[in-house]
This record gives C-alpha cells, structure tokens and sequence, in this order.
C-alpha cells in the first residue's frame, strides 16, 4: 500500500510539469478568465475576498503573468532604458556614472519596471533614438556629463525622459532633469581655500561643453570675485586624472604664486596631486587642494581630499522616480535640485 500524494493543478497525468495559464488559475480560483485578469492588473473593481482566492492559485500554481499580454492590454512594455551618450572606456572609469545607475536600480527594484542600459556615443546616436521610439521602452534616464546627453531632448515630445544634469542651452528648459547646484558647491569649496587663508586660488576647470564644467567654474569666479582676487589662474581638463595632471603642470609653469586649487572633480584633484609632488612641493602646506563629487578618487589620496559632495546614489534614484511619475500620467517638476555639502579633510588643514 502506499501513500497518496497530494494533486498538483500544474502537473498532468504523467507528472510532467505543464505551463500554468491564466484559465488554469481561473478554474482552481472558481472564478471566471476576466476576473483573474482584473486581479493581475491590480483593479479596484473585485472584492477582497476574490483577490485572495486568485492570489492563493496563482502561488499554489507558480502562475506568472504573460508581460507581452499585459503590454498589448496596456500599451507599456515595463521597460526602462538608462542611456549613457559615452564611450565604453569613459563609462567604466568613472564612478559617477557607477554610483548614479546603482541608484536608479535600486528605485526600480521595488517596482515592475525592467532596466535596459545603452551606451550611446553621440557618433551614433540615431540608432538610440530610434531604439527608444521604436516602441521598445516607456520612457528613458539620459546620464552624461557632456552637452550631447541632451540631443535625446526632443524624445520628450513623444516619450518620457529624463536627465541627469540641467540643460545647457535654453531651448532645452521644459526637459525633466535632476541635477545638483554645482555653482554653489564650486563657490563654497572655493570660499574654504579663502577662509583657510589662501590668497592666490587657481581652478582645474571642467570642458566647457558641459553643464557642470561651465557651473563649477562660474561658483570659482563668483567666490573670487567678492574677494577682489586674480581670476586668471584657470586650465581646463576633462574629468579625467590624466587632464588633472597635465592642467597643474600647465599651471606651476606659469610661474606665478598658487597656495590653492580647486579642481571641478576628484579625478582631476588626483592627478594635480601627482604633479605638485612631483615639483617637489606639499599638501597642505605649500597648495591647498579642494575637489568635487566625493568618490574613492578623493578618499584614497594622501592626504585625503576635502571636497563637495553630491548625492549621486540619490540623483540616479530620484530620475528614476520622476520617470515613472511621468509614465504613469503624474505632475511633476522639471526641475529637481540635490543638495551638496562640503566635506573638510586634511588637504585644506
């Protein structure tokens, strides 16, 4: 004799595991196909009681809804796209971009949306934008740090976007974007070199193509415009270590008295470092330094680099919550501002 074991919906008279269906789920709930339906689509128009039973067959029998199905019924695919308008290497080089789509994700995570990535130089954009209007995904994050991120503005006419950074021209105002007041945080960095008794502040300054370089600059002038000082020190790099380097040594060339930096980002900060030891001169002592993001770049120099903060794993996660307030037909602001602060280490002391 042996022992009976319990029947399974799923499984038919062999044994062999069978797709579960929607009208499986149906017949085990004692409810009719369109019911279920409502219940997977989270409709407010079935009663509690009803919405248990279905829940209880959809686990008993490991259901899982058909996305294309439900994509026909509601016009979305539950897909995400984050578009990066870079090149590889740059992507995976700099933890900006790192630490902003770890955000994202983490947002998304606990929503039905699936996050599709595309690294698009702007070489060959045209194949993104037709990616994207080709009825692929519900709306799309564009993260750059260059001017060029924002040709994807007039998807916004027939698709939500949004991104990270302000616009750089003003026809781009109505876009959706997330960024931080990098001008205040360049001016207040600069006006701790200041309070710390610098007099002749030079700046490692971002392209001027991009948003953050020409803001970061502007919140250096500002600073040293109210103190009445020398605005020339400037040499510009391009977010990179290797453009830190070669901008400090550009300035040291010069000739001139420099007691303080302020480089527009830690990687740049970094490679000044290099060089200022390299002519035989020390930080704090003889130049004062001071960066902006607050990353791994700036956390392992000796000594460790005072710099502007900014929320970067915020940025990402609140993109991604403007995004879906715009996919699904919500008012929101275009423009969202994160706060910076300023984090003081030993290379201003």
């Amino acid at each position: 004799m042996t022992a009976e074991t319990p029947s399974n919906p799923a499984t038919g008279d062999s044994g062999a595991r069978t797709v579960p269906t929607l009208e499986m789920v149906a017949a085990l709930a004692g409810v009719s196909r369109a019911t279920v339906s409502r219940v997977v689509n989270s409709s407010p128009k079935v009663t509690p009681h009803v919405v248990d039973a279905v829940n209880d067959a959809i686990e008993r029998l490991n259901y899982v809804p058909n996305r294309a199905a439900r994509s026909l019924a509601s016009r979305r695919t539950q897909v995400i796209a984050l578009v990066v308008p870079e090149t590889t290497a740059k992507l995976f080089s700099d933890p900006f971009f790192a630490t902003v789509a770890q955000g994202i994700a983490l947002y998304l995570s606990d929503t039905d949306y699936t996050l599709n990535m595309l690294i698009s130089s702007e070489a060959k954009s045209e194949k993104t934008r037709r990616y994207l209007m080709g009825g692929n995904v519900d709306g799309a994050l564009v993260v750059s740090h260059h001017s060029g991120d924002h040709s994807y503005s007039e998807l916004g006419q027939s698709l939500p976007v949004v991104f990270g950074g302000r616009p750089l021209i003003a026809t781009e105002s109505a876009s959706y974007f997330v960024d931080v007041d990098n001008a205040a945080g360049a001016a207040g960095a600069t006006a701790h070199l200041v309070e710390t008794g610098r007099r002749h502040i030079a700046t490692i300054a971002g392209p001027q193509d991009m948003p953050a370089g020409l803001d970061r600059l502007t919140g250096w002038r500002r600073t040293l415009s109210m103190h009445g000082f020398d605005q020339s020190l400037v040499e510009l790099g391009d977010f990179t270590p290797e453009s830190g380097a070669d901008a400090m040594r550009r300035l040291l060339d010069r000739g001139v008295p420099i007691d303080g930096v302020f480089a527009a980002n830690d990687q740049m900060a970094a490679g000044a470092y290099s060089v200022i030891y390299e002519r035989g001169l020390s930080i704090p002592g003889d130049i004062a330094m001071a960066g902006f993001d607050d990353n791994y770049y700036g956390s392992t120099t000796t000594p460790p680099l005072t710099t502007v903060h900014q929320p970067s794993h915020e940025l990402g996660a609140k993109m991604a919550e403007v995004l879906v307030a715009l996919i699904e037909g919500k008012t929101v602001e275009h423009v969202t501002l994160m706060p910076t602060n300023l984090l003081v280490r030993a290379s201003t002391l």
